[in-house]
């Protein structure tokens, strides 16, 4: 039930962090505020394929 998903970041692009998420319960594109280790900051990550 659960899909992996890998997110990238919002800036520079890198994806940096996977994940599992319910597709049934959130079917839009998940965001999440997270730290990017290129950019050295806490920037947005999106949902990536």
């Amino acid at each position: 039930m659960r899909d992996l998903i890998t997110l990238a970041c919002g800036e520079c692009k890198q994806r940096n962090y996977t994940t599992t998420k319910n597709k049934r319960t959130t079917p839009d594109k998940l965001q999440i505020k997270k730290y990017c280790r290129f950019c050295r900051t806490h920037t947005l990550h999106k949902e990536t394929k």
